[in-house]
């Protein structure tokens, strides 16, 4: 990977407008791959329709520009790309390496099935049932999985036993819409995305990512993950937990305030610079070892 150009990426979900912890991740995502002279993209992660917000993509975009964001290349979208989404769990099909379910959330819950890092540990009840694929949600069969590990570039070893940790994750759901997990190899690899760094809620569910990449002969990126912002409850800063949108008439303080979340150096005299010049002064000065763990 040292010999090839980085390509990093941000990929936000239009579920509302940036938040403060969106704005970390943006910065850190970007410096990191900008410091390595490499390519910063821009995905809006839109493929889980039903949580999308009308209006807020473009808020997005509008928000990242004033802040002085420039990524390379065109906006993706998650959305123009189901076709190629099917076209994969068609061939982890093909393979066996997947399944139909019929089980609810609910029916796991009477079933007495574990919460587990990533939500309740399916031990796959549907595995032998040869269900149609229609109006059922699509599982892979993690049996033998084994426990995937990883060097996360801040958090150092992370190792993960999916079968006994997470069971059988979804690729697709029953409403048909397709999974994160899914979704997001299939992009990083189409986009050939070699630098990944996102919120460190996604530390063990990047073991998931791992594993799929392993099924789909895909190249495996190097990780990066970010400690989460939280609020004054120790919640994660979130839409869900009501997270405010970053005010772009504050920037400057926030991107500040950003920096220094990172363990970054910041300068008080460019307070008052445009913020593409205090980007442009992060990334020169850029250094992921000051990032602390949470």
């Amino acid at each position: 990977m040292e010999n090839n150009p980085v390509i990093g990426r941000f990929a936000p979900t239009p579920s509302g407008p940036l938040h403060f912890g969106s704005l970390v991740t943006a910065v850190a995502s970007y410096c990191h791959a900008k410091s390595r002279q490499g390519q910063w993209l821009l995905r809006i992660e839109d493929v889980d329709t039903p949580r999308n917000v009308a209006g807020a993509t473009d808020k997005i975009l509008f928000a990242l520009e004033a802040f002085g964001f420039e990524w390379d290349g065109a906006v993706e979208y998650q959305s123009d790309q189901f076709d190629r989404y099917q076209q994969v769990l068609q061939s982890l099909s093909d393979r066996q390496l997947c399944y139909a379910c019929e089980c609810s959330r609910r029916s796991l819950r009477e079933a007495g099935c574990r919460q587990g890092p990533l939500g309740l540990i399916y031990p796959g009840f549907c595995r032998e049932k040869c269900l149609p694929g229609k109006d059922h949600a699509i599982r892979i069969n993690s049996a033998g999985s084994g426990v995937v590990r990883y060097i996360d570039q801040v958090y150092g070893s992370v190792e993960f036993d999916i079968a006994k940790q997470s069971g059988d994750f979804k690729l697709r759901r029953s409403d048909g819409i397709f999974a994160y997990h899914l979704a997001v190899v299939v992009d990083d690899e189409r986009q050939d995305i070699n630098q990944i760094v996102r919120g460190a809620d996604l530390l063990e569910a990047t073991c998931l990512h791992l594993y799929l990449q392993h099924l789909l002969g895909y190249r495996v990126p190097q990780y990066l993950h970010v400690p989460l912002v939280r609020n004054a409850r120790g919640d994660k800063l979130s839409k869900q937990t009501g997270a405010k949108a970053i005010n772009c008439a504050d920037k400057n303080s926030l991107m500040k305030k950003a920096l220094i979340t990172l363990g970054q150096r910041f300068d008080n005299t460019m307070l008052l610079a445009p913020c593409s010049e205090i980007l442009d002064a992060a990334v020169k000065n850029w250094d992921h070892r000051h990032i602390a763990k949470d």
